[in-house]
């Protein structure tokens, strides 16, 4: 068993408690990314496998290719104007929902999904439910054209918010930087605490170069958390 096994499981448990929550036959679900989605994805396979009849959409290739492994059926999202439910997990969050996301680069497909759906459900273990978020590097996808130009401007916009020459790096390295899926770049922006998630997000996204950043806020409308003794939590943020 590995160190990280009651994570693992705790990650297990969400996924599990949001299918019996709210799954239901017919629904169009949008399908996350990163290990905590990857485990829903899995535990949705067996369910389908089981006569649930769902269709996903998923928010990267690497769930792509585990949805297919296990049977969920997929769609291009091009063929919906909307989804009944997105299950995605989160980096950070607090308990109003404002939450970190892109730690596997796929901030950009994670967002256009969560706002195609009628609603978004966060799931995640315990120790990614923080109070403020910020210790987690807070991801930027960039252009690759003048990332170095947009990075200058990315410090430039937070020192307002506080940060005094924040660090700033290219994920990867100028050598081997990380390519998205979309084939952009990925910014980390380590700045310990954010105390104005709310008035930062909108302002990223001015910014010429930058694609989508990783400050999904107003998007989350209930948290699911999966406890490392087995037990798990709904937190209702709204609606």
């Amino acid at each position: 068993m590995s160190n990280n096994a009651p994570q693992d499981e705790a990650k297990i448990v969400a996924g599990r408690r949001a299918i019996d929550t709210y799954l239901e036959n017919g629904m169009s679900i949008g399908l996350g990314s990163g290990t905590t989605s990857y485990a829903f994805v899995r535990a949705l396979g067996e369910k389908v496998r089981d006569g649930l009849e769902v269709q996903g959409v998923t928010t990267s290739t690497i769930t792509r290719d585990i949805a297919r492994e296990v049977g969920v059926p997929l769609m291009d999202i091009n063929e919906v104007t909307q989804l009944d439910l997105t299950v995605d997990g989160a980096d950070e969050i607090d308990r109003a929902g404002r939450m970190i996301k892109g730690g596997g680069a796929c901030l950009l497909w994670e967002k256009i999904v969560a706002y195609t759906s009628r609603r978004m459900v966060a799931i995640v273990d315990e120790t990614k439910l923080v109070d403020p978020i910020g210790a987690f590097p807070l991801p930027i996808e960039v252009i690759p054209y003048g990332w170095r130009n947009t990075m200058h401007q990315l410090a430039a916009l937070l020192t307002p918010f506080g940060y005094d020459k924040p660090r700033l790096e290219l994920r990867g390295g100028s050598s081997d930087p990380v390519v998205t899926d979309s084939g952009h770049y990925i910014i980390d922006c380590h700045l310990e605490k954010i105390m104005d998630a709310d008035g930062m997000a909108p302002l990223f996204n001015q910014i010429p170069g930058v694609v989508e950043n990783g400050l999904f806020v107003g998007i989350c409308d209930e948290i699911v958390i999966g406890r490392f003794d087995g037990s798990s939590e709904i937190i209702k943020v709204r609606g």
